[in-house]
């Protein structure tokens, strides 16, 4: 299978597509250069997939490659207790069912302007 090296070691460039995959899935939008947003979209659409199957051993699956970051925290003034959910959780709870009826291409790639400085070019990619 080909695959884009993106200038890292293989250790760097597994790091790095599972932070930006995580990222993903937990603001549902980033900008990041082109050749990193195709390269993700891979990853991201493996997730889902996972996530839409929802059985214990996708779970575990997908915990192995999402990083364990919470996505999002909220407070309990009744309990006085913060409850936080990761973005596995998230993942499976909330992004999953948006993507029952839909088999394919979960990610959209829009192109940007290039960046400034080094005139890479950029993309958006986004959760459809």
């Amino acid at each position: 299978m080909a695959y884009r090296k993106l200038g890292r070691t293989s250790s760097q460039r597994k790091a790095m597509l599972r932070d930006l995959t995580t990222d993903l899935l937990i603001n549902e939008s980033i900008v990041t250069s082109e050749a990193r947003a195709k390269e993700i979209r891979n990853t991201v659409e493996k997730m889902i997939t996972l996530g839409k199957r929802g059985d214990l051993h996708a779970c575990g699956q997908a915990a192995a490659f999402v990083r364990n970051v919470i996505a999002s925290a909220d407070y309990d003034e009744a309990t006085d207790k913060y409850t936080s959910a990761t973005a596995l959780h998230k993942l499976f709870s909330e992004i999953a069912p948006l993507y029952a009826d839909r088999t394919v291409r979960y990610t959209r790639i829009l192109k940007t302007e290039p960046r400034r400085g080094d005139a890479a070019p950029m993309a958006i990619i986004e959760l459809v």
